[in-house]
């Protein structure tokens, strides 16, 4: 504490500041509400009415500094920082095509193209456009990413293949602890007040553990107001499909120092209907959120409390439903056969910068209470799940070229279950890892960054498995205490042919230890009897990858292949044992296993026709065990074109845009066990935007229709499938955005 102490009164002597002029490259005139942010502080300004921009208050040490505005290309500057005052002028580019943007899931703060690892990024307009109920389907509009579908309200992510407790979820860089091994649970994590989402496609181990051997989906959350500004929006769409509702308000301000924020919102949705008229029963669903975030920046660190509140009432589309009728009209209150999910997190990210070194102490307590409810008032299923999770890392620069990160994460978790149908028992898990990373940059050719990650984790159950319950759960051969340790590491470059043309290449290794449901099954779940492996170990992959990037003022064109080879990979199979009653026993098992494919994708503005932009996207992937059986849940190869034309002014209407686009996916005549062929259909959407001014007050409208010709079809990553249940029909999504200020 003494030595923290000193470091911080000799910190607080850095008087650094960065101040300029920004202009437009073609016209020379000063631009106004230049939005200024260095994400390591949290913290930005806006230039004023002249273009002149100050930033004060800035530690010591490296960081890169991110200007960007509407109709321009963002800026990235990188400037270390000693007892400085500089100016720094800034000529924007006017922008046909976004090159680049600040990313925070590397586990260093850089731009995409500095990056050794490929990272993509969905900001809030192209989540918005999708036109979905789910802001999960945004996911989908990145080649080599989908979606495992249960009505309009449940979508769980699939990298390259991957799903479930093999792909990684972060709000806001904090692991999302809420029982994600079934298809029927949702992400937990609403689209209000998100700033971007960050996409690692394959092993990512070596920065968040275990779970991250597929990849890393990271919701951000928004940026605080500019340095003294109050400012706000609200938002709400509707959706003719589902007659759903969607709305949410956000206020939030900043001082020189302090900074703070609200937002609350709320949706409820219908049961949808499909492409020939027929309603999907109890597809229906509910949610509310509220979210509250406070911090404080000084020059010697950076301080952020963040706080969220999300329930979810969920129908449940299941056999008993369609065969009992249960639900014989649409509706939207929850009343059978749905989950209610209570999701509560309070995290702190907090940084401290001595000069070439930064320190980065981040906890995060988070309690997930999961409900069924079947047919009576009182839950079938009860779930209580809390997780405290920290991270402590060190981040040193040596000089410019060379940094080096050397940290340690940590989880502890109490699982707790109730009710007679007992899904999983009562356990502890616990988990604790050291890692190191390191970057290097041999001019401006070469990026290189590796490293090394040791975890362990260890799982045990609880005698007293169930609270309200006489009724014993588990067979005493599934009881569990079991140590997890593994090793994972990468290895990746990026190499600049030229300014404009980019190699990558990456080798890694990642891990993911079984879940409780793997474990220790016991009972009926759906229409099966599933029983655990308490022998289970460890899945372990090696991928390597290698991708090629080329931009110019006017192109876009990236591809990229990769190689997953995994070992012990956890899968479930009919046995030829039953239970008393006569079902048959399915049980966990593992073995070998390689998924192998890639992705490619153009993005094209043609210089002599300025509104125009044509954008198409191609992804594929193969999934197989060693014996040739196909793996689950492996998406059809999905094409997609858009084209889209814009205007920066028409007459009153301001950002003008009309585009219509196409996703085709292509017969998936590879099933897995327990699945069937899938034929392949094309849908077509469209949208149309504009900002306008009323009465001196700007507002935001969209309309996007989905599934425009109402087709008729069934995605393979459907988990209504089996029940003869079509996909969603047409759908037209009415959206309205009203930002506002207070001086």
């Amino acid at each position: 504490m003494l030595l923290v102490a000193t470091l911080v009164s000799l910190q607080s002597l850095a008087q650094n500041s960065i101040y300029g002029t920004i202009t437009g490259q073609n016209t020379g005139e000063s631009l106004i509400g230049v939005n200024i942010y260095i994400s390591e502080l949290n913290s930005g300004v806006i230039s004023n009415q002249s273009g002149y921009y100050e930033f004060n208050n800035i530690p010591n040490g490296k960081f890169k500094i991110q200007f960007s505005y509407i109709g321009y290309t963002t800026e990235i500057k990188e400037i270390v920082f000693n007892h400085t005052k500089k100016e720094l002028n800034i000529c924007l580019k006017p922008s046909v095509i976004q090159a680049s943007e600040i990313v925070v899931s590397g586990g260093y703060y850089s731009s995409q193209h500095e990056n050794a690892v490929q990272i993509e990024i969905l900001n809030p307009v192209e989540i918005t456009s999708v036109g979905s109920p789910s802001f999960t389907e945004s996911l989908a509009s990145v080649p080599g990413v989908d979606i495992i579908e249960k009505g309009a309200g449940i979508g769980k992510p699939v990298i390259r293949g991957l799903s479930m407790n093999e792909v990684l979820v972060l709000n806001n860089g904090v692991r999302s602890e809420n029982q994600q091994w079934s298809s029927e649970h949702p992400l937990g994590i609403d689209d209000f007040g998100i700033d971007k989402i960050e996409i690692i496609k394959g092993p990512a181990s070596l920065l968040y553990g275990s779970d991250a051997i597929g990849g890393v989906i990271n919701i951000l959350k928004e940026k605080p107001a500019p340095e003294d500004k109050i400012i706000g929006d609200y938002n709400v769409q509707y959706y003719t499909n589902t007659k759903g509702l969607s709305t949410n308000i956000g206020i939030k301000g900043s001082s020189k120092s302090l900074y703070g924020g609200i937002r609350i919102g709320a949706k409820s949705h219908a049961d949808y209907i499909d492409g020939v008229g027929n309603f999907a029963p109890n597809t229906r669903f509910n949610e509310k959120s509220f979210k509250a975030t406070t911090g404080l920046n000084k020059k010697f660190g950076s301080f952020n409390l963040y706080y969220e509140y999300f329930k979810q009432d969920l129908g449940m589309l299941v056999p008993p439903v369609i065969e009992n009728n249960l639900v014989p009209e649409i509706g939207r209150t929850n009343n059978i056969w749905y989950q209610d999910l209570n999701n509560q997190l309070i995290s702190s990210k907090n940084k401290l910068f001595f000069g070439n070194i930064k320190v980065s102490f981040n906890a995060a307590y988070q309690s997930n209470l999961r409900k069924l409810f079947i047919t009576g008032n009182s839950p079938d299923v009860n779930l209580l799940l809390n997780t405290f999770s920290y991270e402590l890392k060190a981040n040193h620069a040596f000089n410019e070229n060379f940094d080096f990160i050397f940290g340690t994460q940590g989880m502890n978790q109490t699982n707790r279950t109730s009710g007679p149908e007992e899904v999983i028992p009562s356990a502890d898990i616990n988990d604790h890892s050291v890692f190191s990373l390191a970057q290097y940059k041999l001019g401006y050719k070469i990026r290189a960054q590796a490293g090394l990650r040791y975890d362990n984790r260890h799982i045990k159950t609880l005698n007293d498995n169930f609270l309200n319950t006489d009724t014993a759960y588990h067979h005493a051969e599934l009881a569990v205490d079991n140590n997890y340790n593994n090793i994972s590491g990468s290895i990746g470059m990026s190499y600049f042919i030229t300014s404009e043309l980019i190699l990558r290449a990456n080798f890694a290794s990642g891990h993911r230890s079984p879940n409780l449901a793997e474990l220790t099954s016991d009972g009926m779940h759906g229409v099966r009897h599933e029983e655990g492996n308490v022998d289970l170990v460890s899945e372990k992959n090696y991928e390597g990858d290698i991708s090629i990037h080329y931009h110019t003022t006017y192109f876009t064109g990236d591809v990229a292949l990769f190689n997953n080879s995994i070992n012990n990979y956890i899968f479930i199979s009919p046995t030829s044992d039953t239970t008393t009653d006569g079902s048959q026993i399915y049980r966990y098992m593992q073995t070998n296993a390689n998924l192998k494919g890639g992705e490619a994708g153009v993005h094209f503005h043609p210089e002599k026709i300025k509104w125009f932009h044509f954008k198409s996207t191609f992804s594929t992937v193969v999934g197989r065990q060693t014996n040739g059986n196909y793996l689950p849940f492996i998406p059809a190869n999905k094409l997609t074109f858009e084209i889209k034309g814009n205007k920066k002014e028409l007459g009153k209407l301001k950002n003008v845009y009309l585009k219509l686009s196409t996703k085709t996916a292509f017969s998936q005549n590879n099933p897995a066990m327990f699945e069937t062929a899938t034929n392949g259909y094309t849908l077509v959407n469209a949208g149309i935007g504009c900002k306008m001014n009323v009465q001196n007050q700007t507002i935001e409208l969209t309309i996007v229709a989905s599934n425009l010709l109402n087709k008729k079809y069934i995605s393979h990553l459907s988990t209504l499938k089996p029940m003869g249940i079509f996909n969603m029909g047409r759908n037209i999504s009415f959206g309205l955005r009203v930002p506002f200020g207070i001086k």
